[in-house]
């Protein structure tokens, strides 16, 4: 029991901290270091890590997780760019939350939704670009800056009794995969979970 609960903790953690290259940096200089042992902050861990002329794009395979969601298309995407819904599904964990969102939906807009820690101890701004929208089937975008850069493509798939939602991110290099995808996955569960207790 103490073992599922602290790698649920961990990977609700990692959730954050791996899109913490996104956030504002005057946040990121106050924010509290997440609890892993060997975490190294971004901007070193890219500078370790980067090739000459490479993005990180270049260099790691893109991490999937997905989930099986009982409502139809049109529902799920809708409660997925609705800044109203989206505070309330936004966090991989229930000591997080997402206090404020905005969303801009169209190629070349923008979103940004505030994660902060219930208790005031971290907070960051999850900003991105929209690259590419297909409505009730892909959205994709681009967060962060330079080499730092990293695309996400969500999927939506109709299937019989509901919707695959699928989220491909490129990772980042300070955790391990499997923790970032664990961490990830968490929000998706919580979005699920979110959408199928509503009307």
């Amino acid at each position: 029991m103490f073992q599922s609960v602290f790698l649920f903790s961990l990977r609700a953690e990692c959730a954050l901290a791996s899109r913490i290259r996104c956030a504002n940096p005057a946040d990121e200089r106050h924010a509290r270091v997440p609890r892993f042992p060997q975490f190294v902050s971004p901007s070193t861990t890219a500078e370790q890590n980067q090739e000459p002329n490479k993005t990180m794009n270049d260099q790691v395979n893109p991490i999937t997780v997905e989930a099986r969601i009982h409502a139809p298309v049109a529902k799920v995407w809708t409660h997925w760019i609705t800044p109203e819904h989206i505070m309330k599904w936004n966090a991989a964990s229930d000591d997080w939350h997402t206090p404020s969102a905005s969303n801009d939906l169209r190629i070349g807009g923008t979103f940004k939704n505030r994660m902060e820690a219930k208790d005031g101890s971290m907070g960051f701004d999850f900003a991105g670009t929209y690259t590419d929208i297909q409505t009730h089937a892909l959205i994709a975008f681009r967060f962060g800056e330079g080499a730092d850069t990293r695309e996400v493509r969500v999927e939506f798939e109709p299937v019989e009794g509901g919707t695959i939602v699928r989220e491909t991110f490129t990772p980042e290099t300070t955790h391990p995969i499997e923790v970032q995808r664990g961490g990830w996955q968490s929000i998706l569960d919580r979005f699920k979970s979110y959408v199928e207790k509503q009307p």
